[in-house]
C-alpha cells in the first residue's frame, strides 16, 4: 500500500511539473497521448507533450514553472499569441490613408510584436468546449499601443486525433488598421533541456528571404537564398552554416529572418526533425511568410522548467505576413478594413521517424 501511495504522489508531482502553478490552465488531449497546455495570459501555449520514437513522453515546447514568470521574464513571448502585429515595424510608425500612427517602441528604435504591452501581456477570455479545442477572445481597444480601431480577436487552438495542432485566427475592426497575428512557441524537438537545436534537421520551402538592417528591419527587395546559408530547400541542420561570416547572420547573431514562402493558400512550408527523439514536425500555413528564429538572443537569464534558457536551445517557426509591411508597398498588405474579417490558419503536424 505504501508503494502505491508513493507512486501516486510521484505521478502527481510529474503531472504538476508540466503546468504553471497558481493560474488557470487549459489542457487539450488526443487519443495518441498528445497533450497541449494553454493559459489565458497571452493566450499562450505553455507546454506540448508527445511520445518520441521510443514511446517516451517528451515535452517539446519551452516554458516556465509559474504563470507569473511569463510577465516578469526578459523574453515575454514564450508560446504567446502575438499581436496586433507580429514582428517589427520600423520606428513604430506607419500611415493609413495619409494619417500617421505612432506605436509604443520596445525593441531598439522599433516596435516589436505589438508593442510593450502587446497581446502576449493581455488576459484573454478562454472557452473550452471539449478536450480537443480552446477558443481565446480579446477585444483590443482603439489606440491600444497606438494602433487604430477596436479589434475583436478570436484564436482557436485545436489538437486533433491526427496529431495536428491547428491555429485559426480571426479579427474584425471598426477602423482601418493593420493586423498580423501568429504564435511564438519555442520548439526543441529533442525535448526541453536537451541542449542546443543545432543538430535539428530543417527544411524551408522558400526561394527568397527578406534581408534586414542592423535593427532587423527589412531593407526592401527579397534576396534569393540560392548559394547562401539561408537555403534550406533541402534538409539541412540548423548549425551547419550558422556561424559562417555572412553579413545577415552576423546582424541576426544567427537566423532571425522572414522567409518568402513558395506557393499560395494552405500548403506545407517547412518541417523539422529532432535527431535524438525522431520527432518530426511539419508546418502548413496560408501565410506568405515565416520567421525562422534560431534562439540567438536566449542568454540564460530566464529559469524555465528545464533550467536556464541557454543560447540556441530552441527555435521558432512563426507563420506571418512580412515584417514592416505597413511601410513597404512591395510587401503583401496587412491592412484590415471595417466590414471585412481577417482569417488565417496555420497547422503544425507531428509524427516520429525511427
Amino acid at each position: 500500500m505504501k508503494l502505491i501511495f508513493t507512486l501516486i504522489a510521484l505521478s502527481m508531482m510529474i503531472s504538476c511539473s508540466q503546468q504553471p502553478t497558481g493560474k488557470k490552465t487549459i489542457t487539450l488531449r488526443n487519443k495518441n497521448q498528445f497533450e497541449a497546455v494553454f493559459i489565458p495570459e497571452g493566450a499562450r501555449l505553455i507546454s506540448f507533450t508527445m511520445p518520441d520514437k521510443d514511446g517516451k513522453p517528451t515535452g517539446i515546447v519551452l516554458g516556465f514553472n509559474s504563470a507569473a514568470q511569463y510577465a516578469a521574464s526578459t523574453e515575454p513571448y514564450y508560446g504567446a499569441t502575438i499581436g496586433r502585429y507580429g514582428n517589427r515595424i520600423k520606428g513604430g510608425r506607419f500611415a493609413i490613408n495619409g494619417k500617421g500612427y505612432q506605436l509604443t517602441i520596445n525593441n531598439g528604435p522599433n516596435a516589436l510584436h505589438g508593442g510593450r504591452n502587446g497581446f502576449q501581456s493581455k488576459v484573454w477570455k478562454a472557452e473550452q468546449s471539449n478536450e480537443h479545442t480552446v477558443v481565446f477572445t480579446y477585444v483590443s481597444p482603439d489606440g491600444d499601443e497606438g494602433f487604430p480601431g477596436t479589434l475583436n480577436t478570436k484564436v482557436t487552438y485545436t489538437l486533433t486525433d491526427n496529431n495536428e495542432l491547428r491555429m485559426e485566427y480571426e479579427a474584425t475592426t471598426d477602423k482601418t488598421t493593420v493586423v498580423n497575428l501568429t504564435n511564438h512557441a519555442f520548439w526543441n524537438l529533442n525535448g526541453e533541456g536537451s541542449g542546443t537545436v543545432d543538430s535539428h534537421i530543417i527544411q524551408i520551402n522558400a526561394d527568397a528571404y527578406t534581408p534586414v538592417d542592423s535593427t532587423l528591419i527589412p531593407i526592401g527587395k527579397p534576396e534569393a537564398v540560392a548559394g547562401s546559408p539561408f537555403d534550406f530547400n533541402t534538409p539541412t541542420s540548423i548549425g551547419q552554416r550558422i556561424n559562417e561570416p555572412h553579413v545577415q547572420l552576423l546582424i541576426g547573431k544567427g537566423y532571425d529572418h522572414n522567409y518568402v514562402l513558395k506557393g499560395t493558400g494552405m500548403r506545407e512550408v517547412a518541417n523539422a526533425l529532432g535527431d535524438k527523439t525522431g520527432i518530426f514536425m511539419r508546418v502548413y500555413t496560408e501565410e506568405p511568410g515565416m520567421q525562422f528564429y534560431s534562439g540567438n538572443f536566449m542568454q540564460g537569464k530566464n529559469q524555465l522548467r528545464s533550467g536556464p534558457d541557454l543560447f540556441r536551445t530552441a527555435f521558432c517557426f512563426e507563420t506571418q505576413h512580412f515584417p514592416d509591411s505597413p511601410n513597404q508597398p512591395g510587401f503583401p498588405s496587412t491592412l484590415l478594413e471595417p466590414g471585412r474579417t481577417y482569417r488565417t490558419t496555420s497547422i503544425y503536424t507531428f509524427s516520429v521517424k525511427k
